[in-house]
């Protein structure tokens, strides 16, 4: 069984499937005050304005938190596997979700960047993986 493809035609969160398609990492953020936007939407709420875009990230964050799945939820996604949610260096308001297969040891703040993981059909999702600070 094929993994689930994302629905890259919806206005709030297609330019994020199709940049991570292209290798890149983006989120939503206000033209008029530079606050991110997550989860994405056209609208500002923090300002209220509608000048909003996509700015690149560079794909590095922090652990913020886990949990490691050990119940089969689809034939897609055989256990374990670890959900992680990263903090974007880049934007601490973004928390980006991601998955790592196997039972993953985390620590809190643990460092993590970015990878995108091809998916058939064409495409590709980012996903995470943890890096030794030095």
């Amino acid at each position: 069984m094929n993994a689930l493809l994302p629905y890259v035609e919806d206005r709030e969160t297609g330019e994020f499937f199709r940049a991570a398609s292209e290798g890149r990492l983006v989120f939503r953020s206000c033209n008029s005050c530079s606050r991110a936007i997550h989860p994405p939407t056209e609208h500002c709420p923090n300002c209220g304005s509608w000048d909003t875009g996509w700015r690149e990230s560079k794909g590095a964050g922090r652990i913020y938190s886990w949990s490691v799945v050990k119940h089969q939820i689809h034939p897609a996604f055989p256990v374990p596997y670890t959900l992680v949610v990263v903090e974007l260096d880049d934007s601490p308001d973004v928390r980006l979700m991601g998955r790592i297969d196997g039972a993953v040891e985390l620590t809190p703040g643990t460092r993590m960047h970015v990878k995108f993981e091809p998916i058939p059909g064409g495409g590709s999702l980012p996903q995470w993986y943890p890096v030794k600070e030095e």
